[in-house]
C-alpha cells in the first residue's frame, strides 16, 4: 500500500492545510473516496487511518484532509494549536477547502495519473462534515455519490434560541469546551453572519432534496452527540437514499482518540462494510 502523508495544499484565505492519500498501486485507475471530517475533528483523529487503509485495500484512492481553519497547524496536525483560526472558521471556508482538494485531485499533480479515476469521486462526511458534504455535492455535479456518517441534519444545529444568538452578537464569540483536551474553543460571530449571508446555499435539507446521485445515510442508534433523528430527517428529504442504522452505535462508531488498537470496533467495521457495499452498487 502506498500512503502519501501530509501533502500541503492552500485553502481559504490562503491558509495551508494537510492532506493524506492511501491507495494500492496497480497502474489502473481507481475511484476516489474523499473523506470530510467534522466539528472539532481532524484527519488523524482516532481510527480514520485504519478506515482509510481498508478502503485502499478495497480498491479506492482514499483521501482525508484537515480543514484550513480547524485549529490544527502544519507543525501540529493533531493538536488544536491555533484557536484563533478555529474561531474564524465558517462554512464558506470549509466549502472552499473541499474545492481546493477537488482541484488537486483533478489536476493529478500529487498522485500518479494512472492510479486515479477523477470521474468517479465519492464523498463521505462525518458529523458536521456530512452536512458540508451534502452542500458541496449539490454545488459540484462531478460528485458521483454521497455517504454520510452520523451527520447533522442542518448547519445551525447549535444555535438554539434568539437569545443565544443575541448574546453571541454582543460578546462577539461563544466558547465550546473540548471534552477531550479541556480547551476553551472560541467561535466568532462571523460564522453566523456568513451563514445568514449565504441563505439557501447552506440549507442542508434543501440541498439533499436537489441531489440526483446515489446517497447513503449511516447513523448509530445510540449517538449521544447527534441523535439518529437527524438521519431520519435527511432521509425524509431524500427518500431514495439508502438509510442504514447501526444498533447501539455511538457518534464515532466505537472509536476514540487516540486509537491504539490494530483492529476496528465492530460498529466501525459494520460502517465500512455498509459503505463499501453501497459504493459497489
Amino acid at each position: 500500500m502506498k500512503i502519501l502523508r501530509n501533502i500541503q495544499l492552500t485553502g481559504a484565505e490562503n491558509r495551508p492545510f494537510l492532506l493524506d492519500a492511501y491507495f494500492k498501486p496497480t497502474s489502473a485507475p481507481k475511484p476516489v473516496v474523499l473523506f470530510v471530517h467534522g466539528f472539532k475533528g481532524f484527519k488523524d483523529w482516532g481510527h480514520w487511518d485504519l478506515i482509510a487503509r481498508q478502503f485502499a485495500e478495497a480498491g479506492y484512492v482514499f483521501i482525508k484532509f484537515n480543514f484550513s481553519h480547524n485549529g490544527t497547524t502544519l507543525n501540529a496536525p493533531t493538536d488544536f494549536d491555533d484557536l484563533e483560526a478555529f474561531g474564524h472558521n465558517n462554512f464558506s471556508k470549509e466549502l472552499e477547502d473541499i474545492s481546493a482538494v477537488y482541484e488537486w485531485i483533478k489536476s493529478k499533480e500529487g498522485l500518479p495519473a494512472d492510479e486515479v479515476d477523477t470521474d468517479r469521486l465519492h464523498l463521505i462526511g462525518h458529523s458536521r462534515g456530512g452536512a458540508i458534504s451534502i452542500i458541496y455535492a449539490n454545488l459540484n455535479n462531478k460528485v458521483s455519490s454521497l455517504t454520510t456518517w452520523a451527520s447533522v441534519a442542518r448547519l445551525d444545529y447549535a444555535w438554539k434560541t434568539p437569545e443565544m444568538i443575541e448574546e453571541w452578537k454582543q460578546q462577539g464569540k461563544y466558547v465550546v469546551v473540548n471534552g477531550r483536551t479541556g480547551q476553551a474553543m472560541p467561535i466568532y460571530y462571523q460564522m453566523y453572519l456568513d451563514f445568514k449571508a449565504k441563505g439557501p446555499k447552506l440549507d442542508v435539507q434543501e440541498a439533499i432534496q436537489q441531489l440526483n446521485i446515489p446517497i447513503c445515510i449511516i447513523h448509530g442508534t445510540a449517538d449521544p452527540a447527534v441523535p439518529d433523528a437527524a438521519a431520519h430527517q435527511l432521509h425524509a428529504q431524500q427518500p431514495s437514499a439508502k438509510l442504514h442504522l447501526i444498533p447501539e452505535a455511538d457518534h464515532v462508531f466505537g472509536a476514540r482518540h487516540p486509537f491504539t488498537e490494530d483492529t476496528l470496533p465492530k460498529d466501525s467495521q459494520e460502517l465500512i462494510e455498509q459503505t463499501l457495499l453501497f459504493l459497489s452498487k
